[in-house]
């Protein structure tokens, strides 16, 4: 069998059917090919979407478990696993369902099988009735990545999870050791301790997110060290040996608090890779990076110039919204606009309780970059609404140029963060002042209003925040 098309999509995740779905919206003949039988990708399956179902369910528990300091007492949780799941899946369900209804209105040909490249001009699919050559004029590689593994520890057993077997919950095991402090370890080691088992966090650098701000990571530790049994910094994981009453970890380093741990289960969270191999690329000019990311231009082209990339394989910041935007900026070279993928913020959230978010230029990267900056600000004990949810350990920050008083970066900790930094994210995008910040009226009482006393503040003109003046 065979076919043509003019623009072949090989992975139907957030980078995948935004491209065909904007391609098609532009005009232009699509096939979407994917293993599974509706898009969405690792994201919507097996990631973005799961995880934040159960992030919501730890949220509510930890919510019940502090309306006690409000005078409101709830029992202690009872956790029907199997309905959990099954709320989950709902939830997925739903949501890719509604995606291949979007393939069928919008006339995406949608095919459900794996994809190789058999030239620059060629795939040869794969599917459960048999091969098809999809013959293209342009192709976009949108296959995602796949969670990174550790060398061998000694231990290869259904105990150890990654972050695909940990979100299928299983079940909840009575102690958890989590190998990686990144945003992947922390949020489902959060689930998992609100669920009822007992986590414990091994993270390599000397603190947890790293890359993130201190400052901002600082609000997320004090309520992790409350949440987890214990956070051990500075320490690595030497060995993994299979017992019959869980898994025994070896522990090396500075930070590590005991030379061994045994626990039910190991979720191993180090990272992700790009999923390349495979994919025939062999039989293109398609180029790697040193780290095995795919090497692309402003407009997402690969060496080969009728083949595309977008998202995890082209980049990072491995995220479903970068993923998404560069996927609508392919399908618009194709379609022969005048564009290029040249953001000046992308947001990143960590959809821990509380959460942490920032965009653009963060305080870490100034100092680096011996870049003057100026920060501004706003501790959430001074906000009235932020002190009405139990919530007065967050923080709000501008990074500035003290010279143009442009923003150039906002990082949020605590709760909702994840929605407040969209307004961080115009408000770099657009260029905007201190000042345009400033004398934007925010509603009250509401936490967004820590956007405009942050900025306030960095004239020395914060109503609930008392600072001298830094700003004639």
């Amino acid at each position: 069998m065979s076919r043509s098309t003019q623009v072949a999509i090989i992975g139907g995740g957030p980078g995948g059917y935004a491209a065909a779905f904007l391609a098609a919206d532009l005009g232009l003949n699509v096939t979407l090919i994917d293993t599974e039988p509706n898009p969405g990708g690792v994201c919507l399956y097996r990631g973005c979407i799961p995880s934040k179902a159960l992030l919501h369910v730890a949220k509510v528990i930890g919510e019940a478990r502090q309306a006690r300091e409000w005078g409101v007492t709830f029992g202690d949780p009872q956790i029907n696993v199997d309905a959990l799941r099954k709320w989950k899946k709902g939830i997925v369900g739903k949501l890719t369902e509604g995606l291949g209804d979007l393939c069928r209105r919008r006339k995406v040909d949608f095919v459900q099988g794996r994809a190789v490249f058999r030239d620059a001009n060629a795939l040869i699919v794969r599917t459960e009735s048999g091969t098809e050559v999809v013959a293209f004029e342009h192709a976009i590689l949108a296959t995602g990545s796949f969670p990174a593994s550790l060398p061998d520890l000694g231990a290869d057993s259904p105990r150890i999870l990654d972050s695909t077997t940990a979100l299928a919950l299983p079940d909840i095991p009575e102690s958890l050791l989590v190998i990686g402090g990144g945003y992947i370890g922390l949020e489902l080691g959060s689930v998992y301790a609100a669920l009822g088992t007992r986590v414990s966090v091994v993270e390599a650098t000397s603190g947890l997110l790293p890359g993130v701000d201190r400052d901002l990571v600082r609000v997320l530790s004090r309520r992790l060290k409350e949440r987890f049994a214990a956070v051990m910094l500075d320490a690595t994981v030497t060995a993994l040996h299979e017992e019959p009453d869980g898994i025994r970890a070896r522990f090396e380093g500075a930070g590590a608090t005991e030379a061994e741990q045994v626990n039910e289960k190991v979720l191993v969270a180090v990272g992700r890779r790009p999923l390349t191999d495979g994919l025939g690329l062999e039989n293109t000019r398609v180029a790697l990076d040193a780290r095995g990311f795919v090497q692309v231009d402003s407009q997402r082209r690969t060496h080969e110039q009728s083949i595309y990339a977008v998202g995890d394989i082209s980049g990072e910041p491995m995220l479903a919204h970068k993923a998404a935007h560069e996927g609508r900026i392919a399908a618009e070279a194709i379609a022969g606009k005048k564009t290029a993928f040249e953001p000046q913020a992308i947001p990143a959230v960590v959809f821990t309780d509380p959460e942490i978010a920032w965009c653009g230029l963060t305080e870490s990267e100034a100092k680096q970059q011996q870049r003057d900056v100026t920060i501004a600000r706003f501790p959430w004990a001074a906000s009235g609404r932020a002190l009405t949810l139990g919530h007065r350990d967050g923080v709000t920050k501008l990074v500035i140029d003290p010279e143009t008083q442009r923003i150039l970066g906002v990082g949020i900790a605590g709760s909702g963060a994840g929605e407040m930094i969209a307004e961080g994210v115009l408000a770099v995008e657009m260029a905007a002042l201190a000042s345009d910040l400033s004398l934007s009226i925010h509603p009250h009482p509401t936490l967004s209003e820590s956007l405009m006393e942050a900025a306030d503040a960095f004239f020395g003109h914060s109503t609930h925040v008392y600072r001298p003046p830094r700003v004639k």
